[in-house]
């Protein structure tokens, strides 16, 4: 029997809030990742936790400057890698605001 061949994503990201992933970032990524019907998985060094447990968020020890890898399969895996990784990039919406130009 043939299994289908699942639509895997993969994206590296840097944690770069000053507090790191803490309680709140957590549980915002937690959030978005259970409105993917894929699987999400977040690599951090040898260590893969699920990215749709609190329990497993709230323990990786991502501290600002870590570097992960979020990884997902199945339906909707690019969709959900892409919005997750902007989800990080922006700081989980912690960032002090930028000064622009006057």
């Amino acid at each position: 029997m043939a299994f289908p061949l699942d639509i895997i994503a993969t994206r590296s990201v840097t944690v770069v809030n000053p507090q790191g992933f803490h309680a709140r970032p957590a549980h915002l990524f937690m959030k978005l990742a259970e409105s993917f019907p894929c699987r999400i998985e977040i690599l951090k060094g040898n260590e893969t936790i699920n990215g749709k447990s609190i329990l497993d968020l709230l323990t990786l020890g991502a501290g600002n400057g870590t570097t992960l890898t979020l990884r997902a399969s199945g339906e909707g895996a690019e969709a959900a890698v892409e919005a997750l990784a902007r989800l990080i990039e922006a700081g989980f919406n912690e960032m002090p605001p930028t000064e622009g130009p006057a």
